[in-house]
């Protein structure tokens, strides 16, 4: 009886592990663009299965950003959707992509980009000591303003336009994305 209970217990303690191991080895994701972005994964590995970010992706390739973005970074990534990318004045988009406005695009799209990984709570928190506002300096060399509306983190641009953090903390192996819904702008 007493090496019948002990099997049994060896047996469950090993289920136990197996399942414990099965556990470990799913990661906690978030879905973008309808397609789940794995913390495993670096930023261009995710963003590339997002269908909200075609245009982002399309555009980080033309700017040869990509070797850059899956590096070891940190980096945090303001990612504006197709939406946002649609909200700019018609042409625009195709005119960044053209080779010869490279520089322009490089430095649009690293004015989305933070060196270090900065978790909403890290912004929220920035904020509060900012006694409301929160100063970023990006890749680019530019500024970005933080600020909270209720819940919602909202960025400023240098122009004063401003982007809503719609989906936060898409955590990344080489740093975070929070996606937003405007694309903000350096100082022309």
């Amino acid at each position: 009886m007493k090496t019948r209970n002990f099997l049994t217990a060896i047996a469950i303690t090993g289920l136990l592990l197996v399942s414990g191991a099965t556990f470990a080895q799913k990661e906690m994701t978030k879905k973008v663009g309808g397609a789940e972005m794995y913390p495993s994964k670096n930023i261009v590995e995710n963003a590339v299965n997002s269908k909200d970010h075609t245009t982002l992706v399309a555009a980080v390739k033309a700017a040869g950003l990509v070797e850059t973005l899956q590096s070891k970074g940190p980096f945090t990534v303001f990612a504006p959707t197709n939406a946002a990318f649609d909200k700019l004045p018609k042409g625009t988009v195709e005119n960044l992509l053209l080779p010869e406005n490279l520089k322009t695009l490089q430095t649009v799209l690293t004015y989305h980009v933070l060196a270090g990984k900065f978790s909403a709570a890290d912004i929220v928190k920035a904020i509060a000591g900012g006694k409301g506002k929160a100063t970023f300096k990006t890749v680019s060399g530019g500024t970005l303003t933080a600020s909270l509306k209720g819940k919602d983190v909202i960025l400023t641009d240098e122009n004063g336009n401003s982007s809503k953090v719609t989906i936060a903390d898409v955590n990344q192996s080489n740093g975070v994305i929070h996606v937003v819904d405007t694309v903000v702008l350096p100082k022309s």
